[in-house]
């Protein structure tokens, strides 16, 4: 049997009822401009019939995202800025993100980096780029971890994935390969034995980032393929947005910090949504969002307790938002510390 494709044209999910025949027009403009992909796992998961259905909202295209404000930017945490060659960003002295691929199995509507990623995005690294990529990372001692993001490298074939786990293997200053996925949520099938086999690396720990932001995506399929990754003896830690609508709600972000920990992945981050173009409509404020995260306080056990994270535009690294870091300003806005000592506004100052 030929294994169910994801649906990527508009067409496609207004025959799958996921797109009404009035709002058509609006998610074609939209898919014109920014990558559309829905799983089979995840069509299964939609209520057609609930507007607010939050796994809709996730993935399905809304004219909302025609809207931008100002504040917005294309490159929102600065990736650009710190990226000495090719497919590798160095923000931090330790780490380096590796970006080995532009695509994913499915694009999230409020996707940080959605202006590179998809069919017309910036796509895979060629073997040369690839080659620059690992050569700069052997070329600096400093660098400890890998974080193999893009896109979502899950979507590299095992051969591929393999062949980059073991020329990071050879570097001996590399201690910690970590991969920022959806997979195992949106296509768990995809987790079989031989891309298990594919992340692991002689001399390495290797760390799963998951990215889930509602506790639906951990179907019966998803919990048993986040099972065959830790029984591998891989570490799994957890990422999420927080979304208005979708997971803006003190009830809703408890259990699906529970269901993590249940599944025996650690919570990790929970990101205040970045300044994306067209995803206006999924921030809440850094107020609402500290008082969403003070609510968990004595709610859920210290183990589902993520830290709130905002990552400060313009490539100046990440806060804790909940933090000293972050200071009230008279305007309404806040000031932020970044890890070097520098203060900046947020939203930051348009000119």
């Amino acid at each position: 049997m030929t294994a169910a494709r994801s649906l990527t044209t508009i067409a496609e999910l207004a025959d799958a009822g996921l797109v009404p025949e009035a709002k058509r027009a609006d998610a074609a403009a939209v898919a014109e401009r920014y990558a559309v992909a829905v799983t089979p796992a995840l069509v299964g998961l939609i209520d057609a019939d609930d507007p607010s259905d939050p796994i809709a909202r996730q993935f399905v295209p809304d004219a909302a995202e025609l809207v931008t404000l100002p504040e917005e930017r294309a490159d929102p945490i600065g990736d650009l800025a710190h990226s000495p060659v090719e497919g590798i960003v160095h923000r931090y002295p330790d780490r380096v993100l590796l970006k080995a691929v532009h695509v994913c199995p499915v694009y999230c509507r409020f996707c940080f980096r959605r202006e590179m990623v998809g069919p017309e995005g910036l796509g895979t690294l060629s073997a040369k780029a690839l080659d620059a990529a690992i050569a700069y990372i052997a070329e600096r001692p400093e660098i400890w971890e890998v974080i193999l993001t893009g896109g979502d490298p899950l979507v590299l074939s095992p051969r591929r994935l393999q062949a980059i786990m073991e020329r990071l293997g050879a570097i001996a200053h590399v201690k910690i390969v970590r991969f920022h996925t959806r997979v195992p949520v949106v296509d768990p099938a995809r987790i079989d034995a031989a891309l298990i086999d594919a992340l692991k690396a002689s001399g390495k720990t290797t760390y799963i980032a998951l990215h889930a932001n509602h506790p639906r995506e951990f179907t019966a399929d998803a919990c048993a393929a986040i099972a065959r990754i830790v029984d591998a003896g891989m570490v799994m830690i957890s990422q999420t947005v927080l979304l208005k609508g979708v997971n803006d709600d003190a009830d809703v972000l408890a259990a699906l910090m529970r269901t993590f920990v249940e599944n025996r992945v650690k919570p990790y981050y929970l990101h205040h949504p970045d300044l994306a173009l067209g995803t206006a409509h999924f921030r809440l404020t850094l107020a609402e969002g500290r008082a969403l995260v003070e609510s968990l306080r004595g709610r859920v056990s210290g183990l589902c307790q993520p830290a709130y994270i905002l990552d400060i535009p313009g490539g100046h690294g990440k806060v804790r938002a909940d933090s000293m870091a972050v200071e009230a300003a008279d305007d309404g806005c806040f000031r932020l510390r970044d890890f070097r000592g520098d203060m900046h506004a947020y939203p930051p100052k348009v000119d």
